[in-house]
């Protein structure tokens, strides 16, 4: 087509005003697909001039990327988008003329949390550079697969391990802690006999022994509780209710932190099919993440919706938040930002909402706080009456 059009333009002095006609519908017509093509690519696309001022926006850069559209085309590329980060590396990047690949970046657009791989090349046109290429790709089930790959995975190892070295460990921890109490009484009944009490430092050492076999067998059965089969017997529950009794247990705590709970709950909440037990364990783990994330104070969050496919509870903190490149292995096991974690706190989470058939997510930033979506599948009835009533709302909205 570009050999065309530079023939055709070589002779436009020669054409009548019929072929001039012609030759724009065709240009007009070459331009058109091109821009279908462009706006109908699932990546987004961003065109910079020389100055880093954007030319054009595909609808795929519009809708990944988070972006202040007003006044876009008269600004730098960096000063439109709304994320600090994403915002920091466009400009530095644009700035110094370079080239970057495939970086990736948590960011919040259009209401949806995503995981973006964003690409920065030169515009290279007859030879030279004249501008600027951005290209954003959405990778989030890439990257939600590869952790789900990861994670699945670790717990196959980790099952096939446990079997013998947790009872190894458990028994001789058992035979401790009964020798520990015999020599208790043993250095007591000494002591009585001779008229005087046992030696102070001696019982610090003993409590010091005892704290540390106590964490010991937390971690034997936090292990052990990880890797057996569950035995999830679940029944039609309200979601509602075991949020509630959760909240309740973390309350006292809660408030000892200087942490406000907050119960946003939906109250009309379908029935779902969920083992009490289990799923209360599982907002206990998240809410004691939660505290330990603020240790100055802040709010814990609990609140319920409904979607056509699943129940979702979110359990968000005000903390510390997750740096981006810890976020794809915190339900791997024994991976702990906590100097007194196990790192078996969210495994098991994760997989009681997998023995649940359901699913959990994450979303976080430094600074800002966590979220932890978990979602519960509807009973098939449910999903079928949701289905009777959206028909029955089309049919209404048709004859009106």
């Amino acid at each position: 087509m570009r050999r065309f059009l530079e023939r055709a333009l070589a002779k436009a002095w020669r054409m009548d005003a019929g072929q001039l006609r012609d030759l724009l519908v065709s240009v007009a017509s070459e331009n058109s697909l091109l821009e279908a093509v462009l706006e109908s690519t699932l990546d987004g696309i961003v065109v910079c001039d020389p100055d880093d001022v954007p030319l054009l926006f595909n609808k795929a850069a519009e809708r990944l990327l988070p972006l202040a559209m007003e006044g876009a085309f008269d600004r730098p590329l960096w000063e439109s988008v709304t994320d600090d980060d994403l915002a920091d590396f466009l400009e530095e990047v644009l700035r110094s003329d370079g080239k970057e690949l495939d970086r990736v970046f948590a960011v919040d657009a259009k209401g949806a949390s995503r995981i973006v791989s964003v690409s920065v090349t030169p515009l290279v046109r007859e030879r030279s550079v004249q501008g600027t290429l951005v290209h954003v790709e959405d990778v989030t089930e890439k990257k939600r697969e590869e952790a789900r790959l990861r994670r699945a995975e670790s717990l196959a190892s980790l099952t096939t391990l446990a079997a013998g070295v947790a009872h190894e460990i458990k028994n001789p921890l058992g035979a401790v802690g009964i020798h520990l109490q015999l020599a208790r009484k043993a250095l007591a009944a000494e002591a009585a006999s001779h008229g005087c009490e046992v030696d102070g430092k001696v019982t610090r050492h003993l409590g010091v022994v005892e704290e540390e076999l106590d964490r010991l067998n937390r971690i034997v059965l936090d292990f052990l509780f990880a890797v057996r089969p569950m035995d999830v017997a679940p029944e039609e529950d309200d979601l509602d209710k075991v949020v509630r009794e959760a909240a309740e247990l973390v309350r006292p705590e809660a408030e000892g932190a200087g942490v406000r709970l907050e119960l946003s709950l939906s109250l009309s909440l379908p029935r779902v099919r969920i083992d009490r037990r289990y799923v209360r364990q599982a907002i206990l783990n998240l809410a004691k993440n939660a505290l330990a994330a603020m240790p100055g104070g802040g709010v814990l969050r609990f609140a319920t919706a409904r979607s056509d496919e699943a129940v979702a509870l979110e359990v968000s903190d005000t903390g510390s938040g997750i740096a981006e490149e810890k976020l794809g292995k915190i339900f791997e096991p024994y991976y702990t930002t906590k100097s007194d974690g196990t790192g078996l706190g969210l495994t098991i989470t994760y997989k009681i909402m997998k023995e649940h058939g359901g699913d959990i997510q994450v979303r976080s930033k430094p600074g800002q706080g966590t979220v932890f979506t978990l979602a519960f599948p509807l009973p098939r009835t449910e999903r079928r009456l949701l289905e009777y009533d959206a028909e029955l709302r089309a049919e209404a909205e048709g004859r009106e």
